[in-house]
C-alpha cells in the first residue's frame, strides 16, 4: 500500500495573503516507514506552526505538511511531497497567492529544493540536514533563512554555511548561528520559533525588511555575512 502525503490546517484565514507550508524532518525507519502525527519529528514543528499563525492570523494561512514516508527516500523524496502540498493550496487558493516554506531538518533540506517554484517566495530552514551541493538551487528573487544550531551533532552547520554561501550567488540569504542550540531545538526553541515567524511574515507581508527583522534578533557573531 502507498503512502500518502497529509496536509493539516493550523491557521485558514478567510482572506488570506499568504501560505506558509511547514515541514518535518525524522530520519527512516524500516520496521515502520509510516509517518506518524504523534512523532517527535511531527511534534516539534507544531509550535514553529503556531507562532507563524500568531504572527499574522488575519493574513497568513499556515499548514504543516506530513511526508507520505519517514527520512529521505530516493524514489519518493520530502521534495516530491512538498510539491503534491503546493498543487493542493493552488487549487484552493489560486497560483497568485505567494508561498512560504519552513522547514527542520530534511524538512529544512525539502524548502530549499522545493524553493524554486514560482510560487514560493521565502524559505526557512531549521538546522537542516543538507550537503553543500544543495545550494545550487537557483533561489533567485526568494528570500532564504537559515538558522543553525552550533551544537547540532546530527545536521552539519559547515555542510548548512556551505550551501548557504551557493544559495547566496542567486538568492537573499541570512545566516544565523544559535550559541548551543542542538538539532532537536529544544533548547533556545523560542529563538528558532520566533526567528522562522518574523521571517516568514516579513518576507511574504511586507512591511518590514526580512534581513532588519534578523538583524534586530542576533546583532553580532551570531549573524554570519552571507
Amino acid at each position: 500500500m502507498t503512502n500518502s502525503p497529509r496536509l493539516i490546517a493550523v491557521s485558514e484565514p478567510r482572506h488570506a495573503e499568504a501560505v506558509v507550508l511547514v515541514l518535518h524532518g525524522g530520519a527512516s525507519r524500516r520496521d515502520n516507514p509510516m509517518v506518524s502525527p504523534t512523532q517527535l519529528s511531527v511534534l516539534r514543528m507544531i509550535p514553529i506552526a503556531k507562532r507563524i499563525a500568531w504572527a499574522d492570523r488575519r493574513r497568513l494561512a499556515v499548514y504543516r505538511l506530513l511526508n507520505s514516508t519517514r527520512g529521505w527516500d530516493t524514489r519518493h523524496t520530502p521534495v516530491d511531497d512538498v510539491h503534491w502540498a503546493i498543487d493542493q493550496l493552488r487549487e484552493g487558493f489560486g497560483s497568485d497567492l505567494p508561498v512560504g516554506l519552513v522547514g527542520h531538518s530534511l524538512g529544512g533540506r525539502a524548502a530549499i529544493l522545493a524553493g524554486d517554484r514560482p510560487e514560493v517566495r521565502s524559505v526557512v530552514a531549521l538546522n537542516p540536514w543538507v550537503y553543500p551541493s544543495d545550494g545550487t538551487v537557483d533561489l533567485t528573487g526568494r528570500r532564504v533563512l537559515i538558522v543553525h544550531g552550533t551544537a547540532d551533532r546530527i545536521a552539519s552547520p559547515a555542510s548548512a554555511t556551505a550551501a548557504a554561501r551557493q544559495l547566496a550567488t542567486t538568492a537573499d540569504v541570512s545566516f544565523v548561528r544559535v550559541d548551543g542550540g542542538k538539532h532537536a531545538m529544544l533548547s533556545r526553541h523560542g529563538d528558532f520559533d520566533r526567528l522562522a515567524a518574523d521571517f516568514t511574515a516579513a518576507a511574504l507581508l511586507g512591511g518590514r525588511s526580512p534581513r532588519g527583522v534578523v538583524a534586530r534578533a542576533f546583532a553580532g557573531e551570531s549573524l554570519i555575512d552571507i
